[in-house]
């Protein structure tokens, strides 16, 4: 398997997790956290916890 990505039609800020053949890529919030939980070594889930400046 192959996987392209055109870095210019993206977001600026995100992350790409591949997990069991499968690739997902989310956006990164402006402030907060990406949290990716993992299970017997295998994606089980992505949160975002968002946040702001005070």
């Amino acid at each position: 398997m192959c996987l392209n990505i055109d870095i210019m039609e993206i977001p600026e800020s995100c992350v790409v997790v591949i997990s069991d053949g499968k690739a997902k890529l989310r956006e990164l919030p402006p402030h907060g956290e990406y949290k990716i939980v993992t299970h017997q070594g295998k994606v089980k889930r992505m949160r975002r916890e968002t946040g702001e400046e005070f």
